[in-house]
């Protein structure tokens, strides 16, 4: 979704009065063409107020709210639950945690700090998270709340990414924090959707060894599947490319 361009200088006109076009887009590096042509258009990118909410030491999730599209960001933000979390831990640092937990045992060094995790997000963040939430209608009702036919919605999961419109949509829908969706699909950083320092590696470590050992197996077995149909795909192409010649 697109902000609208005379909401947008509002805003910017709040949190830069005295500063130009050509300011605005030095501070943020935002090209000065792409910022033209979105007022042009009439409507400015999400990932524009973003970039220049950062470049004026403004938190993005305040910004966002201050538009009528993202309202419901406004006001104390609600905590991320532990499978939202989980969601956003790669499947390399859970497969790490997986490993790490009996040789840890083995050692005697039981609550020995854990190497950092990756950043968020990761490969597979969106899809995750989506699932995480999911009690098994969100995205039926996604799709009655925005209009976007279900395909479509399973087509951006499959390609692990989320609109910020539906990504809100989603989190709304799951009755969760609004923001969990766009830390998922990198918009803004677990610190900007104010997570708790280490709240991933938290979540993690309160799994028990069996929650944590099918989890990394649901994600090998999701990975699989993956990787087979890319296989498959590959296997057709060179299979058209020797029946051309």
């Amino acid at each position: 979704m697109t902000l609208p361009a005379k909401a947008f200088q509002r805003w910017l006109q709040g949190i830069a009065p005295d500063a130009s076009t050509a300011d605005v887009c030095r501070i943020s590096g935002i090209k000065r063409t792409t910022l033209a042509q979105q007022l042009v258009r009439g409507k400015v990118s999400v990932s524009t107020v973003v970039s220049i909410s950062r470049a004026y030491n403004v938190n993005p999730l305040s910004a966002l709210a201050t538009f009528e599209a993202y309202q419901d960001l406004a006001g104390p933000q609600v905590p991320p639950t532990r499978c939202e979390l989980v969601s956003q831990v790669s499947t390399p640092d859970l497969l790490r945690a997986v490993l790490a937990r009996p040789a840890m045992e083995q050692a005697g060094a039981s609550g020995t700090a854990s190497p950092p995790l990756s950043a968020a997000p990761h490969a597979t963040s969106v899809k995750n998270w989506v699932d995480a939430i999911d009690d098994g209608e969100v995205r039926h009702r996604v799709s009655a709340a925005t209009g976007v036919a279900p395909q479509n919605y399973s087509a951006q999961l499959t390609a692990n990414r989320l609109s910020p419109e539906l990504a809100l949509a989603t989190a709304l829908a799951a009755g969760v924090g609004p923001a969990g969706g766009l830390v998922a699909t990198g918009l803004i950083t677990e610190e900007e959707a104010g997570w708790p320092p280490g709240a991933r590696q938290t979540a993690l470590d309160s799994l028990s060894d069996g929650d944590l050992t099918a989890l990394a197996g649901d994600r090998l077995q999701a990975l699989g599947k993956v990787l087979r149909r890319q296989e498959q795909d590959q296997a057709q192409t060179e299979k058209i490319w020797e029946n051309l010649g």
